[in-house]
């Protein structure tokens, strides 16, 4: 009984802040807010005692929503302006939809006056149409007026309306030619190229992988790169990396001497006591205890090393008027380290995980090219991020 009455009451204090919130809504403009918490409020036991305030508030939103709405209607046909058709357009799918939303719980009554609530629904299909009609004629006739402007981002205003009259009406006119026009002229096309400041060749391997920006994944809806310039393409950009200085140290053989020694067991002896004498047990078995020894080794150890640092700058510069836009500053650098080693004595002084070491010899030194070559991964890793948090135009 007492989980019944704290359920019950749990119900009501929901119910309750239920329509408090709706009539804040409804108190507040939220017309639509206040419809659909009515809705959702009346799902179930539509025409309960408890659900009444809901069918009020209901009936009051729909009325004050629809004469809001025909109003601003009313006020974008006076003012003439092309740019209001959408907002019409939307209105009266808006009128219509609410309708809809409203029609499944139809009808409701107000117990207490006797009668069903009322809602006075209309037919917005030759409004839908006929605003959707020429909406459609204005978004098409004024994006071909901004495809001809010079601004890229003008145009891009001019794609963002052609999708648009696309998915409200799919195949009108030649759209989807005019949208890919959009898209080419919107678009900023960069060159990318590298430039070459040091007193060393680049590999071309290097360069190549530096400008092989389909691995990078930079190209935005907006934003083209080109590592090779292609017949026809006006480019607005360019992205030039100039290799400013390639250090490259000496190959360098380091050799270091180690003296190891270690306590270790080598098997079993007897226990003798003070006298030199075998202990034995109580069966007359000697008593074992472990042989320890200490061993010694002298290790060699070997280091080749050898690096490479490369420095560059990137540039932006703007194609239109041959201005240098901005310079970023890029670095990287590739070491190559390896060790090998040699024993002389007992190599169980040693750690085993040292042992490794003693299997190895030297090993030829990286040519300079490699080691420049070997510079590209973190080079690209650094470009990439450049690029990423300096668009040329956002």
């Amino acid at each position: 009984m007492k989980k019944i009455t704290s359920l019950l009451a749990l119900f009501l204090i929901v119910s309750a802040c239920g329509v408090r919130q709706t009539r804040d809504m409804l108190t507040s403009g939220d017309y639509d807010g206040a419809i659909q918490n009515a809705v959702e409020g009346l799902r179930g036991n539509k025409n309960a005692k408890g659900k009444q305030d809901y069918v009020y508030m209901l009936e009051e939103a729909f009325a004050k929503a629809k004469e809001r709405d025909l109003r601003n209607i009313d006020t974008w046909f006076k003012d003439a302006n092309p740019q209001n058709l959408e907002k019409i357009y939307e209105t009266y799918v808006q009128l219509n939809a609410r309708q809809e939303r409203i029609r499944p719980l139809l009808p409701v009554r107000l117990l207490k006056e006797g009668r069903e609530a009322i809602f006075p629904f209309e037919d917005y299909s030759d409004q839908i149409v006929s605003s959707k009609n020429a909406l459609a004629k204005y978004l098409y006739n004024n994006s071909k007026a901004l495809l001809a402007n010079k601004d890229k981002m003008v145009v891009r205003r001019a794609y963002d309306d052609l999708v648009y009259l696309q998915n409200l009406s799919p195949g009108f006119k030649d759209t989807d030619k005019l949208i890919e026009e959009a898209r080419t002229k919107g678009t900023d096309f960069v060159s990318v190229y590298t430039k070459n400041e040091t007193n060393m060749v680049i590999p071309i391997r290097l360069e190549n992988d530096l400008l092989d920006f389909s691995t990078l994944g930079l190209n935005d809806k907006w934003t083209v790169y080109h590592s090779n310039r292609i017949k026809g393409v006006t480019y607005d950009y360019g992205l030039v990396v100039n290799f400013r200085q390639i250090n490259i140290s000496p190959e360098q053989i380091k050799e270091k001497e180690l003296q190891k020694e270690k306590l270790i067991k080598v098997g079993l002896k007897n226990l003798l006591d003070a006298n030199g004498q075998v202990v034995k047990d109580s069966l007359g078995n000697p008593i074992k205890i472990d042989d320890m020894r200490t061993v010694r080794a002298t290790i060699y150890e070997f280091s080749q090393f050898k690096a490479c640092q490369v420095t560059a700058k990137v540039d932006y510069i703007d194609f239109n008027n041959n201005q240098l836009l901005q310079t970023f500053p890029l670095a990287s650098e590739f070491t190559f380290s390896y060790m090998y080693a040699k024993y002389r004595g007992d190599k169980r002084a040693c750690e085993q995980d040292y042992y490794q070491y003693f299997d190895r010899r030297a090993v030829p030194f990286p040519s300079n090219e490699q080691m420049v070559y070997d510079t590209g991964n973190d080079l690209k890793a650094k470009l990439k991020d450049i690029i990423t948090r300096n668009r040329f135009r956002r």
